[in-house]
């Protein structure tokens, strides 16, 4: 254990939640996850005889640019944990369901967010992870760009995200997601590299053991 603690471990990690009204019934228990998810990450972190140094998580609730307009995006800076712990679960708390319009998301431009980060670049050992939730399949990239809140220099098209994806530091980066087996995010699951797959089904919650398999995989590759 104790080679293990002379490593300097950084750890970001972005979470990229579905805020529709369809995640009504199970945007609690994503709350519950997140909000939960520093303490369990570090408990399970020391389980294995390893110590994160800084850890910091940044939050991403989208919805869909043709439908919710200005409220179709939000993305956090990040927060510290735990300095920042209270001011994290002040802005967890303030995500509700509503929203979405048709039945897929814009998750791919929440995902595209997510992949440009300002990631940490400091630490002997960086670990640099994106978690999605959601219940929903997601609209191709660009179909909400007839909105005036359609973000600039967003990628063009999925291969396109698929290179910037290819450009993150490949010993480093993660992507763990609890989406539907639908469009996109099958096709993500089966090519991309560092990637893992965790199908969910509408109106279903996060399982307890799936909740735990997010938390072993992202410990078991610091």
């Amino acid at each position: 254990m104790g080679s293990n603690y002379s490593l300097k471990y950084n750890v970001d990690i972005v979470m990229c939640i579905d805020a529709t009204g369809s995640m009504n019934g199970i945007l609690d228990t994503v709350k519950s996850n997140a909000l939960n998810f520093y303490g369990d990450l570090i408990n399970s972190m020391r389980k294995k005889g390893k110590q994160v140094n800084d850890l910091r998580i940044k939050v991403i609730a989208f919805r869909d640019y043709v439908a919710d307009g200005e409220n179709a995006m939000l993305a956090t800076d990040f927060f510290r944990m735990p300095e920042e712990q209270e001011e994290f679960r002040d802005l967890v708390n303030t995500i509700s369901a509503c929203g979405g319009g048709d039945e897929p998301e814009d998750g791919l431009e929440a995902l595209a967010y997510a992949i440009r980060t300002d990631w940490t670049r400091d630490g002997d050992k960086r670990r640099h992870v994106i978690v999605v939730w959601t219940d929903a399949p997601t609209h191709e990239l660009g179909f909400g760009s007839k909105s005036k809140y359609y973000p600039r220099n967003m990628a063009a098209s999925f291969n396109q995200l698929t290179g910037w994806w290819d450009q993150m530091d490949v010993r480093a980066k993660r992507l763990l997601i609890y989406a539907p087996e639908a469009e996109y995010w099958t096709t993500i699951s089966d090519s991309w590299d560092n990637t893992m797959h965790f199908p969910s089904v509408a109106g279903n919650g996060l399982k307890e053991f799936e909740y735990e398999e997010i938390l072993s995989e992202i410990c078991n590759t610091i």
